[in-house]
């Protein structure tokens, strides 16, 4: 594992990186367009909560953004598997980033799990 595997603010940008290279070169029509504007608005927020969160001003403020970032990395793998509904050709392709976003998900999860134990919620 490369050391950005563990730089979680790198990880995400490279994420948010991807996803717009893979948009760049699908076909544009109005399904498509829908599709892909929420792809994008999820999967690069999900980078900008991340940063946030890391300049939290409370631990309260921290957690309610790492939930903000797990909602995003989930609405990002719904929306990965609506365009593949709708553009089977893009299936392997887009299966290396699903799995990115799921990576994510149980990072943000394991986080979330570790706050909740600390917070007693």
């Amino acid at each position: 594992m490369a050391n950005n595997d563990y730089d979680l603010e790198e990880r995400t940008a490279k994420f948010s990186e991807d996803i717009i290279n893979f948009i760049k070169n699908i076909k544009r029509d109005a399904l498509n367009d829908s599709i892909l504007r929420q792809l994008i608005r999820s999967a690069t927020s999900v980078g900008a909560n991340y940063c946030e969160a890391n300049n939290a001003s409370s631990k309260q403020d921290f957690r309610n953004k790492i939930y903000i970032c797990k909602k995003e990395i989930n609405e990002t793998k719904h929306w990965i598997r609506i365009l593949i509904n709708t553009n089977s050709e893009l299936k392997d392709s887009a299966r290396k980033l699903w799995q990115e976003a799921q990576e994510l998900n149980l990072i943000f999860q394991k986080i979330v799990n570790s706050l909740n134990k600390k917070i007693k919620v």
